[in-house]
């Protein structure tokens, strides 16, 4: 146990942060702090109380008073699975066969603690297997009939070869018997076929033979199958398919394997269909076979899968699967129930977690069953739930340790009886809401009960329980705290203090809000052995300049002090590039410095040997070209560093000018004609659909003289009739 224990505390150091979990339920028992987590344990110490392990260790909670019950897995029935051949003498009855194991677990679980079993699975050779064959014998199978009646009779054979106990039967379903799925006039009834076909009468659903192991009957009645009619797609193929498994005497189902083949070319009628024929009822599940042929109509190969399903589960209980198929295939999520490609005599197993979350409100164990889809056998799991220490049983009721009497004492605490609270009872819960007892829990009247950092018992604050234990809150109002002070370089008052009441005060030769400012001086000190050179003072262990012109960590540097670069401009020129006003007497009046050359600008040294940036030396010459230099002072020797290479402006690039200007007028004289061309071929369509326009709308005929009239008048006798 005390292993145990061990390991189980170092999950939740290296997890970290669980311990706020237990801490933060506030649990007033040992059964209170066993539900939160899975990670809590209880002291039975007066010194300590629901925390995680590690933390209770550190409190000085001892082993022995830590309670922390476990949860379990007993198998109370684990028969082994089946191994079954064909070829023996000796048959076994379908109870006697076994597929699934173990078939009895009992578990006992705590809230957070999920236990994790094994089942196994495997189908047993030559069990036992009921198979059922659904045919649709609607006129769309007309052409597929033949084939049908062969699949039959093949289907049977093929049966008959996988196991030695075998039955088999048939039914045959078509549409439901009511406009406007069939024709309801009588004629149609009797043959609903059209032309010289002769069809049998339309129905729902009919059980022609009952499961048997007489193979020949069976191929007899396939064989004697005659096709019907109806008017629409769909067929009532779900009507069929739930009578088929409900009507279990009448089909003659046992407790073994059972199979249905369902053969059809066309969709399913689904829901509401049946609205259309005015069936509003919804089916109801049950048998409605009279001799053999469904009455409620108008009301309305071999798997190779294994599918683990489970019953309801109780509340605040879940379960998780995962799946050990063939090959070493894993499986988990939805996945994990089911394995695929399974063939008779494969082993496969299953890994079943189940946790829960909380107590039952009951206390009661309960029980839940998981199988295989599609088989009769099922383990059965008993639930046991974990809901109070161990402790808690050699509880004194009614204990003079709990306030003359008003609770338990149970694990080193008092639990209190109804209407009583606080450590000791000592409280009564409606003395408790009073206005005057809160409000001696608020800080200068105002809204927060114990400043939201504890609870109010009997007027008086407890302030919470932090998960790291050297956190703690305190004060009359728990208003203060030792871990909400300034930070410094992610340090609690830089390191160098402690936080008392959200305050830091601060070691020796250290201030600031965050004691992040150092009183030492060493830092600032120059090299005449001045603070800052005498140029400004020294704060926190650095100097702050009061001449802003001076830089510094000394206050030592003045690059932009005013006569620095212009006054030594003429001796570099000319000493660096032999030019400038001073080439005749350079030697004469600019040897007071030593010069070194550097090939570019990065190569220049910062005065005074500073790694902070500062500005060069940039002058221009009479040919307005720039030099780059820098001058300082080390060790009394004056030096002067100078890039080598003069800055001079580059003049214009002639040819590219020349033809881009040349280039520009050319492309905008092309976009000029392209642009007439445009407007003239516009213009021109314009004034030919002018021209068509006027031409449609001319009245006369251009090969005649409208003015013209003839000189001839004919005249017609009315009396003539052509005689």
């Amino acid at each position: 146990m005390d292993l145990r224990l061990l390991l189980i505390a170092s999950l939740s150091a290296v997890l970290g942060g669980k311990g706020s979990i237990c801490i933060k339920a506030n649990a007033q028992s040992c059964g209170e702090c066993i539900q939160v987590a899975e990670t809590c344990g209880w002291c039975a110490d007066e010194s300590a109380r629901c925390d995680d392990l590690e933390s209770l260790k550190k409190r000085g909670c001892s082993l022995t008073k830590i309670e922390n019950p476990r949860g379990g897995i007993r198998i109370d029935q684990n028969k082994t699975v089946t191994n079954r051949k064909k070829d023996v003498a000796e048959k076994l009855t379908p109870e006697q066969i076994t597929q699934i194991q173990p078939q009895k677990l009992s578990l006992t679980l705590r809230s957070g603690e999920p236990q994790t079993f094994e089942l196994k699975f495997k189908r047993a050779e030559d069990y036992p297997i009921d198979l059922y064959y659904l045919m649709d014998l609607s006129f769309s199978m007309k052409d597929d009939l033949e084939n049908v009646k062969n699949l039959g009779t093949d289907l049977m054979r093929e049966m008959q070869g996988i196991t030695s106990d075998f039955r088999i039967g048939f039914g045959s379903f078509v549409e439901k018997t009511v406009m406007p799925y069939i024709s309801t006039t009588p004629a149609r009834l009797i043959n609903p076929c059209t032309g010289n076909q002769n069809c049998t009468s339309p129905f729902s659903y009919k059980n022609v033979l009952k499961l048997t192991d007489k193979g020949d009957e069976f191929n007899r009645l396939v064989s004697q199958q005659q096709i019907s009619g109806n008017l629409d797609s769909p067929e009532g193929g779900f009507d069929a398919i739930m009578q088929v498994a409900v009507c279990e005497n009448q089909i003659g189902w046992r407790n073994v394997t059972r199979l249905l083949v369902f053969s059809t070319d066309a969709g399913f009628h689904f829901a509401g269909d049946g609205k259309l024929g005015g069936i509003v009822l919804p089916n109801d599940g049950r048998c409605h076979l009279e001799n053999n042929m469904y009455t409620m109509s108008h009301y309305y190969s071999l798997s190779s899968e294994v599918i683990l399903e489970n019953s309801r589960l109780p509340e605040g209980v879940s379960i998780t699967y995962k799946s050990i198929c063939k090959n070493g295939v894993e499986g988990t999520g939805e996945n994990g129930r089911k394995c695929s490609n399974i063939s008779i005599g494969d082993e496969v197993l299953f890994h079943i977690s189940i946790e829960s979350q909380k107590c039952p409100s009951h206390g009661k164990p309960e029980v839940i069953k998981i199988k295989p889809l599609g088989f009769t056998e099922e383990v059965e799991v008993v639930l046991t739930f974990i809901c109070d220490c161990p402790c808690a049983k050699n509880g004194v009721t009614n204990s003079d340790q709990c306030s003359e009497g008003n609770g338990t004492f149970e694990c080193g605490a008092c639990k209190c009886n109804d209407g009583r609270i606080g450590r000791l009872c000592e409280c009564s819960k409606d003395e408790v809401r009073t206005e005057d007892l809160d409000a001696n829990c608020r800080k200068d009247n105002g809204t927060d009960i114990c400043s939201n950092n504890g609870d109010c018992v009997c007027g008086t604050c407890e302030c919470k329980k932090r998960e790291n234990p050297a956190e703690i809150y305190s004060g009359k109002y728990c208003e203060c705290d030792n871990f909400n002070c300034d930070r410094s370089n992610n340090k609690l008052c830089g390191g160098h203090g402690r936080c008392d009441c959200r305050k830091c005060i601060c070691d020796a030769n250290y201030t600031g809000s965050a004691c992040d400012c150092s009183l030492e001086t060493a830092t600032c000190l120059a090299k005449n052995g001045q603070i800052c050179n005498g140029r400004g003072t020294c704060e926190c262990g650095a100097c702050k300049c009061t001449n802003p012109k001076f830089q510094g960590p000394t206050c030592e540097i003045c690059p932009t002090c005013p006569g620095v670069c212009p006054e030594h401009k003429d001796c570099v020129q000319c000493r660096a590039f032999e030019a400038g006003e001073k080439k005749d007497t350079c030697e004469r009046d600019c040897s007071y410095f030593q010069l070194m050359k550097v090939k570019d600008r990065d190569k220049l040294p910062q005065p005074a040997d500073q790694s902070y940036p500062l500005s060069h030396c940039k002058e221009r010459d009479a040919n307005d070209c720039w030099f780059y230099y820098t001058y300082a002072i080390r060790n009394d020797t004056k030096e002067v560093y100078v890039v080598e290479t003069l800055e001079c402006p580059a003049g214009p690039d002639i040819i590219p000018i020349v033809a881009g200007v040349v280039a520009g007028i050319v492309l905008i004289g092309l976009a000029l004609l392209l642009i007439w061309k445009l407007l003239m071929i516009i213009h021109d369509r314009r004034e030919f659909a002018k021209f068509e326009k006027e031409k449609m709308n001319a009245k006369w005929d251009t090969g005649e003289n409208p003015i013209y009239k003839s000189a001839v008048t004919t005249v017609v006798n009315p009396k003539y009739e052509g005689k």
